[in-house]
């Protein structure tokens, strides 16, 4: 088992409280930063350093609830990651704080021109960087090509592309998991893909058959292929452990339940109630409905010697 370094600390903010003296000035790196995929980091990097140079704050935004869920609320979950993710991937970068924007009707009705006030104002931005995509601003009004025009030096970062050429986006990520493909996932996000959550009690029918499993709810999260993985679990103790899991709807629920079930090799230890990040290294199959038992036991015992298989070839990454 490998054991993951605990990130830096770093201050977490509301936009809708004051900001505190010594991080006031900051470099906001400006975005919503779901995925904090390769371009996400390259704004951050970007925002990061110049931050340094200038001895001024770090700052990385991002908006909760995601804006899509705001202007369209009966949109498919579709999260890559929680706060608490961004969190700590922006603790990693280097950031000095989080600042969340809490997207509410009256920070949808912003003109451009308030929402650059607000940043300057009450959140003591110094400087935007963004990507060349960002909008904002009341129906998408403000571009970053606006806001030294309207009193904030900025600057644009670049998208970043893949090595065949194609920009490393959110877009492409959620089709890849949805397709099933974790190894272009964790090549443009930089890291698996996890999906983190309490584990809960279910109805323990993994333990009667020799495969106990840690059931945690998909929440918000973008819902991958359905089907059985190859996946990691990094546990609260900072244990990164192999297992395999299955991803999809349990019919025995009614109405049924979308539950993400990993079984973890080698490991007895209750997790109840415990937060665990599960890491989708590769899709093994599609879900399948077995006549008896005894087939499905046989066939998670060929999953799990999969599994160990594609693992035992696959470098551990946090």
């Amino acid at each position: 088992m490998d054991r993951v370094p605990i990130a830096r600390s770093m201050e977490r903010l509301d936009s809708s409280a004051p900001v505190p003296a010594h991080l006031r000035g900051s470099i906001l790196a400006l975005g919503n930063f779901d995925g904090f995929h390769a371009g996400h980091q390259a704004v951050v990097r970007h925002a990061i350093a110049r931050a340094r140079e200038e001895g001024r704050p770090a700052i990385v935004a991002t908006f909760d609830p995601h804006p899509m869920h705001y202007f369209k609320p009966d949109t498919a979950p579709f999260r890559l990651t929680t706060l608490d993710q961004r969190a700590e991937l922006f603790a990693r970068a280097g950031a000095d704080a989080m600042l969340v924007f809490g997207f509410t009707p009256a920070l949808a009705a912003l003109e451009p021109a308030e929402f650059v006030k607000l940043l300057a104002g009450d959140l003591g931005v110094a400087a935007v960087v963004s990507g060349k995509d960002f909008t904002f601003g009341r129906n998408r009004a403000g571009s970053v090509a606006q806001f030294p025009a309207l009193g904030m030096p900025a600057e644009a970062v670049p998208p970043v592309v893949d090595d065949g050429g194609a920009i490393i986006s959110s877009t492409r990520i959620r089709d890849a998991l949805r397709a099933g493909d974790c190894e272009t996932a964790t090549r443009l996000l930089t890291r698996p893909f996890a999906i983190q959550g309490k584990v809960q009690h279910g109805d323990k029918l993994g333990r009667t058959i020799g495969f106990p499993t840690a059931n945690v709810d998909l929440g918000d999260y973008l819902r991958p292929a359905y089907g059985i993985y190859a996946i990691r679990a990094l546990l609260p103790d900072g244990r990164l452990v192999d297992g395999a899991a299955n991803l999809g709807i349990r019919p025995s629920f009614d109405p049924p339940k979308e539950l993400l079930e990993p079984h973890l090799f080698d490991f007895s230890e209750s997790l109840y109630d415990q937060i665990i990040k599960v890491q989708l290294i590769h899709f093994l199959r599609g879900e399948e409905k077995y006549d008896s038992l005894d087939a499905l036991t046989a066939q998670i015992a060929r999953d799990c010697d999969e599994a160990r298989r594609i693992l035992a070839a696959s470098p551990a990454v946090a």
